[in-house]
C-alpha cells in the first residue's frame, strides 16, 4: 500500500514504468531498429501502420497473468527510453524470465538497472516468485554486464543454440533468487 505523499511503487529517481499507449508506436520503431543495428533480433522490416496497430492492440491488451510488458518512462523527460517484461513466468514452479531493451542514445545512463530492480521488486515481494531467469546471447557483452551487475549469476551456456547474422551463438543462462534480490536491493534502494 502507498502511503500519501509517498511515490509510485513504479517509479524510481530516474524511470517510471508505465503500460502502452497508442501514441508510443513511435518511440517503439525506433526501438526495434536499435535491436536490428546491434544485431540482437533480426526481423523483417515493419510498416508504420503496423507499429501504430501494434500499440493500439497493446494498450487495449489485458494482462496475461504474470507475463507483461511495460514502457519505461525518463522520469525527468517523460521520454520512452525502452520496455522491461516479464515473460516464461511459472507460478507453480516460482520462475520467470525478463527481458529489458533500452534505445541507443539512451544507454549506460542507468535506466535499465531502476527499470529492472522495479519490476523484479514486484515479481519477487507482490507475486511471491522464487526465481527469475535472463537469457543472453553470449557475444553480448553490455547485457552480460548488466546481468552481473544486478546481481544474477552464470547457471549455464546453450552452445550454438540461436542463428542470426548467418552464424550460432551461444546462449547465456543467468538467475537470481528471491533472498539474493533481497540481500543486494533494499526497499528504499530507489
Amino acid at each position: 500500500m502507498i502511503e500519501q505523499g509517498m511515490a509510485s511503487f513504479w517509479a524510481g529517481e530516474r524511470v517510471r514504468l508505465r503500460g502502452f499507449e497508442p501514441d508510443d508506436w513511435i518511440a517503439f520503431m525506433h526501438l526495434a531498429t536499435d535491436e536490428e543495428q546491434l544485431t540482437d533480433l533480426l526481423h523483417p522490416p515493419r510498416s508504420a501502420e503496423d507499429f501504430r496497430a501494434w500499440a493500439k492492440e497493446q494498450d487495449a491488451a489485458k494482462p496475461d497473468g504474470d507475463y507483461f510488458r511495460l514502457a519505461i518512462e525518463a522520469a525527468g523527460t517523460g521520454e520512452i527510453v525502452g520496455t522491461v517484461g516479464s515473460h516464461h513466468a511459472d507460478p507453480r514452479a516460482g520462475c520467470f524470465e525478463y527481458g529489458v531493451t533500452i534505445g541507443a542514445e539512451h544507454r549506460r545512463e542507468g535506466y535499465a538497472v531502476e527499470a529492472v530492480v522495479l519490476l523484479l521488486r514486484f515479481m519477487f515481494a507482490e507475486m511471491r516468485y522464487h526465481k527469475c531467469e535472463a537469457r543472453i546471447f553470449a557475444h553480448n557483452e553490455a547485457p552480460l554486464a548488466l546481468q552481473r551487475r544486478l546481481g544474477l549469476v552464470e547457471e549455464g551456456r546453450r552452445r550454438d543454440r540461436v542463428f542470426l547474422s548467418g552464424r550460432h551463438h551461444d546462449l547465456v543462462i543467468m538467475g537470481m533468487l528471491a533472498d539474493e534480490f533481497a540481500q543486494l536491493h533494499s526497499p528504499s534502494e530507489l
